[in-house]
C-alpha cells in the first residue's frame, strides 16, 4: 500500500529520500513525509497531506531544518485515519526522539492504544502507526532493551499483530536505521559506503542494483558500513541477496507523457522477455521449479487464484489450460478462495498470479493451499517477493517495473506466462506431443510483433476515446477468451475514468444486461475470428444487431479481413490476425488505450487513479 524509503551514509539524506518517494508514489499518494536525524542528534520531521509535491513545497519553504545523513520517507495510502496532515507519517513518540513509518495494518492497535492512554500518553493522530512510535520510544527509554534501537524495535514487533513493514530512527542512535517486516515488502539496497531500505527497489535503483530481500519476521539494522539481519525472536535469519536486472531508465517516463503511456508501449518487450529462455529446443522450461514433471503429471485439477487484472489473466488461462491439457480449471478471486474452503489435495495445482508477489489476499490463498498439501506455482513479476518464496515453484514474467497503478504490460506478461504454464502441463501430461508444444511456443514467439502492429493502429482509438469521454457509461461484451478481455476493458475504464463500466459474456445479454442498452450508449464488442470460431462469431453478430437495434453505438474489435462485421459496427477496430486462444494479447491493447484516453479527456491523472494503490498488501 504505502511507499517507504530510508537512507544512511555520507550524503545528505533529504534529496535521496524525496527522489525515492517520487518513484514510490504509485504505492500511495494520500500524504507524504520525511524524518531526518541531524549531526547534533536532533530529529526533524516534515509531513503533508496530498501528493508528494505538497511535501516538496513544505520542504522548499525551509520552515523545518532537514539537514542530516540518516533519514526515512513515506508516501501513504490511507487505512487507519483519513488523509490529513496529522495522520501523515512519520509519527513520533511524546519526546519527539523516536520516529516510525509503516506500511500495513496493526490489527491489535486498539488494545495497545488503550494501554498507552491509561499510561497518560496523548495520541495526536487517528493512525495505528502512532501506537508503534510511542511503544518504541518507551521501550528504548527503559527496560532491558534501553538504548538499543534494534532490540527495542524487535521487542515492539513481538507485541504486534497484523501486517507491517516498519522503519525507525532515534535521535539518540545517530547513523542507525532499523527496519522490520511481517507479510509486507521490504528490501535493502547495498551501496558503496551507504545503505538504503525501501518497499520497492525502484526507490534506490539510481544508486545501487545490489539488494537484499528479507524473510518473514526479520529485522535489519543499517549503518553506513553495512547491514545486520536478525529475526524478531532471535532465531536464524532468512534473507537473500540478489542483483536487480533493470536500471533507472526502466523506472522513468522516457519521454512519454505518463508512465501508463510508456508501459502500454513496452508491452511487446514485456511479452518477448517473458517468453525468453523458456524453451530449450525440446521442452518448455519454467524458472525456479521445485515441482518435477512427475509431480505435474499427477495433477488432476488446477485452481488459478488472483485479484484484479491478474484474475482476468487467470480466466484466459482457464481456456488455454483446459484446451491443451483437458484438466478442469477453476479461477478464484484470491480474497474468496480460502473462505470458500475449496477441495484441495496433493494432486491439485494452485497457480497464484500476482504482479508484486506481495498481494495480501493471494498470499493468504497460497498459505491456505500449502496447508492443504496442494502444490503451488507462482506467476510473479517481482524477484524474491513473498509469494514466490512460499510457493513450490515460480514463473517470473520479466515485464520490468510497472509504475502506472492500472496494470497494462504486467497483465499481458501474466497472460503470456499463463500460456507457458498450460504448455508445461500439456508437456508433462503428454496431452501434446513435443513437436506440438514446439509449434505452440513458436506461435507465442510471434505475438510481440503482433502487439507492436496493434500499437501502430491506435490513433483512431485515441480519437474515439476523446470523442466518447463525456459518456455516462460504457459496456463491454465478449465470448470465449473475449469475455475476460471485456472484463479487463471495463476494469480499466472504472480504474482510470471513474465511470460506470461493465463487462459481460455476450451470451448473457438477453438474461438481463440488455435492459441497460439505451440510445447512444457506447458498447465495445470483442469478436472472435470468423474463420477459426465461425459459430461464436455468428452469435456475436446477432448480439451486435440486438444492441444496435436499440440505439447503442457499437464499437467492434475484430481481426483484419473480417468483412462480415463491418456493416454492424459504428466504429470498427481491426487487429492483426492471431490464433483464437492468443487473441487477448492483441485485443486488450485497444481497450487500455481507450480507457486512458477517456480518462485523459476527463482531466484525470491516469498514473494515479483516486483511492487506488499499485500493490495491495493488506486484506
Amino acid at each position: 500500500m504505502c511507499g517507504i524509503v530510508g537512507y544512511t551514509g555520507p550524503r545528505q539524506a533529504l534529496p535521496l529520500l524525496l527522489g525515492g518517494l517520487e518513484r514510490l508514489e504509485y504505492r500511495g499518494y494520500d500524504s507524504a513525509g520525511v524524518a531526518v536525524v541531524d549531526d547534533r542528534s536532533e530529529l526533524h520531521t516534515a509531513r503533508k497531506a496530498g501528493q508528494l509535491r505538497n511535501l516538496v513545497a513544505e520542504v522548499d519553504a525551509g520552515l523545518v531544518p532537514l539537514d542530516g545523513h540518516t533519514g526515512m520517507g513515506h508516501t501513504r495510502w490511507a487505512t487507519h485515519g483519513g488523509p490529513t496532515d496529522r495522520n501523515a507519517h512519520p509519527h513520533t513518540d511524546t519526546a519527539g526522539r523516536a520516529a516510525v513509518i509503516h506500511n500495513g495494518i496493526i490489527e491489535n492497535f486498539a488494545p495497545l492504544r488503550a494501554e498507552l492512554e491509561r499510561d497518560g500518553v496523548e495520541l495526536s493522530s487517528d493512525t495505528d502507526t502512532e501506537v508503534v512510535a510511542h511503544l518504541l520510544g518507551a521501550t528504548f527509554a527503559t527496560g532491558p532493551t534501553a538504548g538499543d534501537l534494534p532490540a527495542s524495535l524487535a521487542a515492539v514487533c513481538r507485541r504486534l499483530e497484523g501486517t507491517f513493514t516498519l522503519v525507525a530512527v532515534h535521535a539518540d542512535a545517530p547513523g542507525v536505521l532499523v527496519a522490520a517486516r511481517r507479510n509486507s515488502p521490504l528490501v535493502v539496497g547495498v551501496g558503496n559506503g551507504e545503505m538504503f531500505v525501501a518497499s520497492d527497489v525502484a526507490a534506490f535503483i539510481a544508486h545501487t542494483r545490489d539488494a537484499v530481500e528479507l524473510g518473514q519476521d526479520q529485522l535489519v539494522t543499517l549503518t553506513a558500513e553495512g547491514y545486520r539481519v536478525e529475526s524478531f525472536s532471535g532465531g536464524e535469519p532468512d534473507y537473500r541477496a540478489f542483483t536487480v536486472d533493470w536500471d533507472l531508465a526502466a523506472a522513468e517516463k522516457g519521454g512519454y507523457p505518463t508512465f501508463m503511456d510508456k508501459e502500454i508501449a513496452e508491452q511487446p518487450a514485456a511479452v518477448r522477455q517473458t517468453l525468453q529462455g523458456h524453451f530449450d529446443g525440446l521442452r518448455i522450461v519454467l524458472d525456479e521449479q521445485r515441482l518435477g514433471e512427475d509431480e505435474l503429471r499427477t495433477v488432476d485439477k488446477v485452481f488459478v487464484v488472483a485479484c484484479g487484472s491478474a484474475f482476468h489473466s487467470g480466466l484466459v488461462a482457464k481456456y488455454a489450460i483446459e484446451h491443451w491439457t483437458r484438466l478442469p480449471v477453476e479461477v478464484e478471486l484470491a480474497s474468496e478462495f480460502r473462505y470458500r474452503d475449496p477441495v484441495l489435495d496433493r494432486d491439485t495445482l494452485v497457480v497464484a498470479v500476482s504482479q508484486s508477489g506481495e498481494t495480501a489476499d493471494t498470499l493468504e490463498a497460497v498459505r491456505h493451499a500449502r496447508r492443504q498439501r496442494a502444490r503451488v506455482l507462482a506467476v510473479c513479476n517481482t524477484n524474491g517477493s513473498q509469494i514466490p518464496r512460499e510457493s513450490d515453484g515460480v514463473l517470473y514474467t520479466h515485464a520490468g517495473p510497472e509504475v502506472g497503478v492500472a496494470s497494462t504490460k504486467a497483465f499481458l506478461a501474466q497472460v503470456t506466462a499463463n500460456y507457458l504454464v498450460g504448455l508445461a502441463l500439456a508437456q508433462a501430461r503428454g496431452t501434446k506431443y513435443p513437436d506440438e508444444v514446439a509449434r505452440e511456443f513458436a506461435t507465442l514467439q510471434e505475438m510481440p510483433a503482433a502487439v507492436e502492429q496493434t500499437l501502430e493502429l491506435m490513433d483512431p482509438v485515441r480519437e474515439l476515446g476523446r470523442e466518447i469521454g463525456g459518456s455516462r457509461a460504457v459496456l463491454f461484451l465478449g465470448r470465449h477468451v473475449g469475455y475476460p478481455v471485456a472484463l479487463e476493458g471495463a476494469l480499466k475504464l472504472k480504474e482510470l475514468a471513474y465511470m460506470h463500466a461493465e463487462g459481460f459474456a455476450a451470451g448473457e445479454l438477453k438474461h438481463g444486461p440488455i435492459a441497460l442498452i439505451e440510445e447512444g450508449l457506447p458498447v465495445v464488442v470483442v469478436t472472435p475470428s470468423p474463420k477459426s470460431m465461425p459459430l461464436l462469431h455468428a452469435k456475436l453478430l446477432s448480439n451486435i444487431r440486438e444492441i444496435q437495434a436499440r440505439g447503442a453505438r457499437t464499437i467492434v474489435i475484430s481481426e483484419e479481413g473480417d468483412d462480415t462485421v463491418a456493416p454492424f459496427a459504428d466504429v470498427l477496430v481491426s487487429l492483426p490476425r492471431v490464433p483464437s486462444l492468443l487473441q487477448p494479447l492483441v485485443a486488450t491493447v485497444p481497450l487500455q488505450v481507450l480507457a486512458a484516453e477517456i480518462a485523459r479527456s476527463r482531466g484525470y491523472d491516469i498514473d494515479k487513479p483516486r483511492n487506488l494503490a499499485k500493490s495491495v498488501t493488506v486484506e
